[in-house]
């Protein structure tokens, strides 16, 4: 089994995996602690379950350890993830399990599924001012860049976005994100202290195609090789390096 090399680059690593559908979700009683009850079994330290305001329902492990497994249900929506895992390959089984589960559990056919994704994020803590860490780290000689080359130019909301098609379909689709958490404050204001993280985030969207039957966990599969193509030949060089070496400069400074 892989190891999760990933969590030594940054300070918290997650694996999210959602299906997205066309029709609402089970609500009965029953039906949803049957599901998690099942899942339970097969993962007896998931022990946390709760229902929450927005009407989700999550089955996780204790987060105290900062390494958890979850699992959740809304209205449209089926989630599965881990947070820092010690093991990739773990994830990924247990997201497997719960896309093999779904079908006569939760009624949840291939016709019903509009979307599938699979996230890789990872957070950075950094208690510096994050669009400045960011513009840093990624725009430099770029457009955007020069343009902080103004005087007294800074920047005070950075973070970027791209969704890019990789099938000539656009089926597939891919979305690499960075957030900043510093917060927007107005003239006058005093800029407010932070000590979170920024979060990069690469996600991989498959719909399924209209002349072939979709099959989850084939695609789960494939989505998982691309994800790990993208990270280890595009993210890691290109933006988790240069992010990590703004943050180590700000804190060095």
């Amino acid at each position: 089994m892989a190891t999760n090399s990933y969590g030594s680059l940054c300070d918290d690593f997650y694996i999210d995996m959602y299906v997205n559908t066309e029709l609402d979700l089970p609500t009965e009683r029953d039906t949803i602690l049957t599901f998690f009850d099942r899942i339970q079994r097969q993962f007896p330290t998931m022990g946390r379950f709760s229902r929450r305001d927005n009407g989700e329902y999550c089955l996780e492990e204790d987060q105290a350890s900062g390494q958890y497994r979850w699992v959740s249900l809304e209205v449209d929506r089926l989630g599965s993830g881990a947070v820092n895992p010690p093991l990739i390959e773990e994830v990924h089984n247990q997201n497997k399990l719960v896309l093999d589960l779904v079908p006569y559990m939760l009624g949840v056919t291939p016709l019903d599924v509009d979307s599938l994704d699979l996230t890789y994020a990872m957070d950075f803590d950094c208690s510096g001012n994050h669009d400045e860490v960011i513009a840093e780290a990624l725009f430099g000689s770029s457009a955007f860049g020069w343009l902080l080359e103004l005087p007294h130019a800074r920047p005070i909301v950075c973070s970027p976005a791209l969704v890019f098609s990789l099938a000539e379909d656009d089926h597939t689709q891919a979305r690499v994100s960075i957030e900043s958490k510093t917060s927007l404050y107005e003239p006058g204001e005093k800029e407010p202290a932070r000590d979170e993280a920024i979060t990069l985030s690469l996600t991989v969207r498959q719909y399924p195609k209209p002349n072939e039957r979709f099959d989850p966990a084939i695609s789960l599969e494939r989505q998982v090789q691309i994800v790990e193509e993208l990270m280890s030949e595009r993210i890691l060089r290109h933006f988790v390096q240069p992010l990590t070496e703004a943050i180590a400069q700000r804190r060095s400074s």
